[in-house]
Parts: structure tokens; sequence; C-alpha cells
């Protein structure tokens, strides 16, 4: 299979990005079941990349229903080491207004009954989260955005929760009680199976409404949403543009030994059927 070192995860708004070319659709099946949809491989920035639809083309995905250890294996696989993540989110702050970005640098999950992790089944890892998006990738799409012009704020506190409906008042009210920045449905599942698969993950956080906090605007809807979700998914696309553009080829963070300390389990006693469902991502400790 062709390598290709550079991944991007779309939301709702960023399925085509107009300055990918030379695409190729390519069809992943994983040990773990089929992603979201076929990858399409393609040159952005002078640089090869791949791309997946996260709610498939349609959008027809919930985030409950995601498969975000065949995403993120399925990427894996292609030989992706970084992934630029873009997807919605609603604001928790006065000050990060609706068509803002945010760079998140922490999470916090409200999710339930997700699969987190690529582990289990006779191995245990425990990988090191408490920087759960890469650093580095996090400077370079921050200093990509500044080159582009585009209004972006870099750190800050992302809530995933469950969805599909939006927050009540109740809980938005709570998540800003507790300092949080942006709630979204989606990226804390990306950026764990990320660390486990040793790819370096950011995400650009697209803010679309107030959530159902702030009286001075209307609780969120899916027109509210959608409409914003457009106009900030053209400078979501610039960014990302500039950012494969500018980058190193080789990376200089610890995301690609995020294992090299974590596998428990005496490798004697893995059973044969998790080596070879997680091969593509700790084969190499084990050679």
């Amino acid at each position: 299979m062709q390598q290709v070192k550079i991944g991007i995860i779309g939301g709702s708004g960023l399925y085509d990005m107009a300055e990918l070319k030379e695409r190729r659709e390519v069809a992943v099946e994983t040990p773990f079941g089929a992603p979201s949809d076929n990858l399409v491989i393609g040159r952005l920035g002078g640089k090869e990349v791949a791309f997946l639809a996260r709610h498939g083309r349609g959008h027809r995905i919930l985030p409950s229903e995601l498969n975000f250890r065949a995403n993120i294996y399925a990427m894996k696989m292609l030989g992706v080491e970084r992934i630029l993540s873009a997807s919605a989110v609603g604001s928790l702050k006065e000050d990060l207004a609706p068509l803002d970005i945010l760079l998140p640098d922490q999470f916090l999950d409200r999710t339930r009954g997700r699969i987190s992790t690529f582990f289990g089944n006779g191995l245990a890892a425990h990988v090191t989260f408490a920087d759960p998006v890469c650093p580095d990738l996090l400077d370079q799409v921050y200093g990509a955005a500044a080159k582009a012009g585009v209004r972006i704020f870099k750190g800050g506190t992302y809530v995933c929760m469950e969805g599909p409906a939006f927050s009540t008042k109740a809980e938005s009210h709570l998540y800003r009680s507790w300092g949080m920045d942006v709630i979204g449905m989606t990226n804390l599942q990306e950026a764990k199976l990320a660390r486990e698969a040793e790819i370096c993950y950011v995400t650009l956080a697209l803010i679309t409404d107030y959530d159902c906090w702030h009286e001075a605007h209307e609780s969120v809807t899916v027109d509210m949403v959608v409409a914003n979700l457009k106009q900030n998914s053209q400078n979501a696309q610039v960014i990302i543009f500039q950012t494969v553009r500018d980058l190193n080829q080789q990376r200089r963070c610890g995301c690609g030994e995020a294992l090299k300390h974590a596998l428990i389990t005496d490798k004697s006693l893995i059973p044969a059927e998790t080596r070879r469902k997680l091969e593509c991502i700790i084969g190499k400790y084990w050679r």
C-alpha cells in the first residue's frame, strides 16, 4: 500500500477541498472494520495527503456511530504520521465568537461507552496523555494561520459530549463554570487513538455558535451551524493548505514513540490474534 505521511480528517463543511489535486480514492479495510468512507489521496501544497470525510460523504454517520478505530487505523496503514483534523464546535466563552477558530490543547471526555483504545484482548497498554495534542504540530498550525491572516486562538479545553442532541442550558452553564472553552462531539476519541497509533494529532475547532448559554444569542440550531460552518471551513482549508506546505519532513516530537514505555503485557503471553490485529501499530516493538 502506498505510503502517505499526512492525513486530514474533515467534518461537516470540509468534504471538498478545492486545493486537493490529482485525487484518487482508496478503499481501506482494517482489522476493526471499514472507515467512514474511502480515503481520498491527492496532492496539497506540494505534498501527498490522505483525506477522510469523518461522517462519510453526505454526512451519514452520527458521532456515536463513528468507527474511530477504523478511521485512525486506516490512516496508520497508509503510513500517516501527522493528522490535521477539523470539526464544528460550540463556544463556551464570550471572547470565542462564532466564525473564530480554536486550537485546543486539552480535552474533557463526557461521552459514554465509546471505544477509545486499540488495546485489550490480552494486551494491556497505557499511553501518556497529559498533553493530548502534538505540541510541535500545534505550533506549526498556529504559525500557518498567522501567515494566512486567519483569526485563530491557541490553547483551550474541548469538551467532548455524546450527542447527537445539543446541550441543555444546565449542561452548558456547568461546562462554563468548569472553565471549558468549546464543546463538540468527535475529537477526543480521535486524539486518544492517534496517540496510541503514534501519530501526531491536532484539531481545528471551527466555532459555529455559542451553544445555548448566551442570553443575547439564540440557542444553537442545525441551520445556524451549517451556515457558519460553510464560512469557517474556507478559513480552515486555507490554514490546512498552508500547514501542509510548510511542514517539516521529519517529526521533532515524541509522538512517534508514544508506545515505547506503554506496553505492559509480557510479549510471550499476547494472543496471536491480537498481535495480528495490531501489527501495523506495534509490530516494531516485538520484532
